[in-house]
Order: C-alpha cells, then sequence, then structure tokens
C-alpha cells in the first residue's frame, strides 16, 4: 500500500535536480515507497496529486498555479535539461492582445484574460518587459476590409485599437510602408527566459519541483488515479491523482499512451527568424502585416526585443521532424525574407539580414487545413487526465489563464496570489 500524497522532502539542490533521478531526488528510503518488478529489480514509487508533463511556459504556468493548492502535491516532469527548451523559447516573445482569432475560440479567450494577468506578473515580480505597441497595417483593398472587421472585433472584446492618421504614422515610423495603420496599444514584448525562471521559483518555494531529464514512457489509469512510468534507470513509477499533459510538440504522443485511438495529432510547422544587422533599426515597435490565410502564421512581421534588436519573421512551413530547428544561410530564404518585408519596410535589404534561429509551432491544423483552436480538455473516461494540445501562438500570453482555467477543470478551489486578483 503507497503512502497518501504528501509533500516528499527535497534532498537535493535545484541545479542537481537536473542531473538526478527522480528517485535520487526525493526521500525514497522508505520502504514502502518501492514495489519489485519481476525480475528482482527494486522500482521506486512515488505519489503525487499533480504531475504536470512538460516544463515550457504553459506547464510552469499550470504548476506554479496548482502549487498554492494547500496539502497537495505537484510535481513537472521533463526531459529536457532545462525548461522551455522547445516552442516557448523560440518564438517572437510578444504578448498578444487577442485579437486575431474567432471571438468565441479559447484562443481569444484565453489571451485577453493572460495578456492582462502577464503584465500583471511582470509588474509585481520585476520581469522585463515593455508595452510597446504594434501596427497592424494594410494597402490593398481587401487588407482595409480586414483590418475594419479586426477593429469592429476588438470592440466587442473590449480591446483597446485605433486606426493612426498617415501623417502620424510617418512622423512615428518613417520607414513603414502603410496606407493604413491599425495600432493595438495593449501589445507588448517579455523577456521569456525570466518569466518561466521567475515561474519555477514559485513553484519550488512552495515545496514542488521540476525534474529534468525525465521521459514518460507510459501511463496507466487505476483505480486512484494514474500510474506514470519513467525513463530513469530503473524506472520510476509515479501515482498521480491529476494528471496535466503539457509536453507541447509531443502533447499527441502523451496522449495516446492513456487513449490509443486519440484523434489528434500535431503537424510540426517551422519557422525562421532573421535580424536585422544593418546600422540604424529600421523602426521602434512591432509591425504586422496582415496575417496568411487561415492563420497558418501571422505574416513575416518585424520585432523589436529589450535589447532594441529588431528581426523578421516568423516565415511557416510544415516540416516532417520535430527536432528539425536547425538554420542555416539560404539564399533563397533571405531572398523570400528580403522581399516579405520590402512590401512595408523601407531601408531593408538582403545583405542586412543574417538568419537566426527558428522554432516549430504544435500546430493540430496540417497543410490547407481551417483554424483550429487550443484544445484543453478531459473525458469521462480518464477524469483528473486532462490534455493540452495545439498550444501556439498564443500560448505565451495565454499562459497564466490556461492555467486559471486549468485550476478550474480540476475542481480546485481558486488561491489568488495577490497578483492575479483583476
Amino acid at each position: 500500500m503507497l503512502p497518501s500524497p504528501t509533500t516528499f522532502a527535497r534532498v537535493l539542490p535545484y541545479r542537481t535536480l537536473a542531473i538526478a533521478t527522480i528517485a535520487e531526488a526525493f526521500s525514497v528510503s522508505r520502504k514502502s515507497a518501492f514495489s519489485t518488478t519481476t525480475s528482482g529489480i527494486s522500482e521506486p514509487e512515488l505519489c503525487f496529486d499533480n504531475v504536470i508533463i512538460g516544463a515550457g511556459v504553459v506547464g510552469l504556468a499550470i504548476a506554479e498555479r496548482l502549487s498554492r493548492q494547500p496539502k497537495t502535491t505537484t510535481l513537472v516532469l521533463e526531459r529536457h535539461a532545462s525548461f522551455g527548451m522547445e516552442t516557448s523559447s523560440r518564438n517572437s516573445e510578444v504578448i498578444h492582445a487577442g485579437i486575431y482569432y474567432p471571438v468565441d475560440s479559447l484562443k481569444t479567450r484565453l489571451c485577453t484574460r493572460g495578456n492582462r494577468l502577464l503584465y500583471s506578473f511582470c509588474s509585481q515580480h520585476s520581469i522585463r518587459h515593455a508595452r510597446i505597441g504594434k501596427w497592424v497595417i494594410g494597402s490593398e483593398p481587401d487588407q482595409f476590409l480586414y483590418l475594419k472587421n479586426m477593429k469592429d472585433r476588438a470592440e466587442k472584446l473590449g480591446v483597446p485599437m485605433h486606426f493612426l492618421s498617415m501623417k502620424e504614422a510617418a512622423h512615428q515610423e518613417p520607414n513603414v510602408i502603410a496606407k493604413e495603420v491599425l495600432v493595438s496599444p495593449t501589445t507588448g514584448i517579455i523577456d521569456s527566459h525570466a518569466l518561466m525562471e521567475c515561474l519555477e521559483a514559485k513553484i519550488q518555494s512552495r515545496g514542488a519541483d521540476v525534474v529534468y531529464h525525465t521521459s514518460v514512457i507510459s501511463i496507466s489509469a487505476t483505480s486512484s488515479g494514474y500510474r506514470i512510468r519513467t525513463s530513469d534507470t530503473p524506472p520510476t513509477i509515479i501515482h498521480a491523482r491529476n494528471v496535466i499533459n503539457s509536453a507541447g510538440l509531443y502533447a499527441d504522443a502523451v496522449a495516446a499512451m492513456i487513449a490509443p485511438t486519440s484523434p489528434y495529432r500535431i503537424y510540426p510547422c517551422k519557422g525562421v527568424y532573421y535580424t536585422f544587422a544593418g546600422r540604424c533599426p529600421p523602426v521602434k515597435r512591432l509591425i504586422y502585416p496582415t496575417p496568411e490565410k487561415n492563420l497558418q502564421g501571422l505574416g513575416v512581421h518585424s520585432t523589436v526585443d529589450l535589447a532594441g534588436r529588431v528581426k523578421f519573421g516568423p516565415n511557416a512551413f510544415y516540416v516532417n521532424s520535430k527536432e528539425d530547428v536547425g538554420v542555416q544561410e539560404d539564399e533563397a530564404m533571405s531572398q523570400q525574407f528580403a522581399e516579405a518585408v520590402s512590401k512595408y519596410l523601407r531601408r531593408v535589404k538582403k545583405e542586412d539580414l543574417r538568419v537566426d534561429y527558428a522554432g516549430i509551432r504544435p500546430k493540430l491544423s496540417g497543410p490547407g487545413d481551417p483554424f483550429h483552436d487550443f484544445v484543453i480538455e478531459s473525458s469521462k473516461e480518464h477524469p483528473g487526465f486532462i490534455n493540452l494540445l495545439g498550444i501556439e501562438s498564443p500560448g505565451l500570453t495565454s499562459s497564466l489563464a490556461i492555467a486559471e482555467h486549468v485550476e478550474k477543470m480540476l475542481g480546485y478551489d481558486r488561491v489568488d496570489d495577490g497578483w492575479d486578483n483583476i
């Protein structure tokens, strides 16, 4: 009989956890915390109320939320050596306003709520960010109609947006080429690494843990929850009352562990970023063309980071491998970027562009498919097992709101932390 969920004493400091097995990371000297396999090898067994699979920004946000619950235990499992090693660290680091998606979608609801939460969290915890605003621009009649519809949608959502006169636009950003400019003043930029680092620290300060170098290799349902087997040698068995699948690019594989007939498939969609290597940055704020059809991407836009560096991207194209994040100088792609950017920015030449990095979006829509919303769901067959699939943009902005949503789905009472009482 396993011990009831309790707070397991941490016996190793955090940085050691990153190279330890789960069994080493917790106090497992109690004989009752071990089982024996048919081969005679002892398999340490641990109990937790909540296990989150994946330490991207969404997984960490959920763990931060659940770690507030009294008399509960929470653990995050991450296969990489640190947090945010996949999609969470390979994006535009933009705080979105929530204006692109259908009004009744999860993406819209969680992004608009997440926008407010994220600014509040950053202010409270001194995380570097800047509310620099975004211009969505148009130069053709169909783009003007898109901008009008976007503003109408923003008004319904209570998201501030306004058109800018061409005289004022030319004064503020003389290098921008546009005939209409729609301003989103609540869009901003953030140091996503600092955000994740802060979330991890808050998780640990409440006695919960994030364990790295640990993959989940199987999950099965039990009478009291779920049995998780990890990749340690020998494997560790974790009994969890609730499991939150926040595995990003591999969330479909984790979902299939508990439900082999799961209908969901992640389509890896790659996006490459270029930096501006010229002398004088051409813009001071975020400049977005109207987005691509079916919202496959938001177009090759220009962003500014917290150091004032300008980058362009991402483009969007489907790839076969979820690990395909490599980049190299590509003459044809450089030309494509230069042509895309030159449609809305002066003074940007191909020789000013340097390939920087790439990210993979975990899309639920394949090539040519229509828009697909976030999937955040459990089932009657597997209560307490929550799948999060297709958490691409605006996942970073939505992360803290997603955590609230999951907390409610699990039936927990809300526990505020001051900054989120908004």
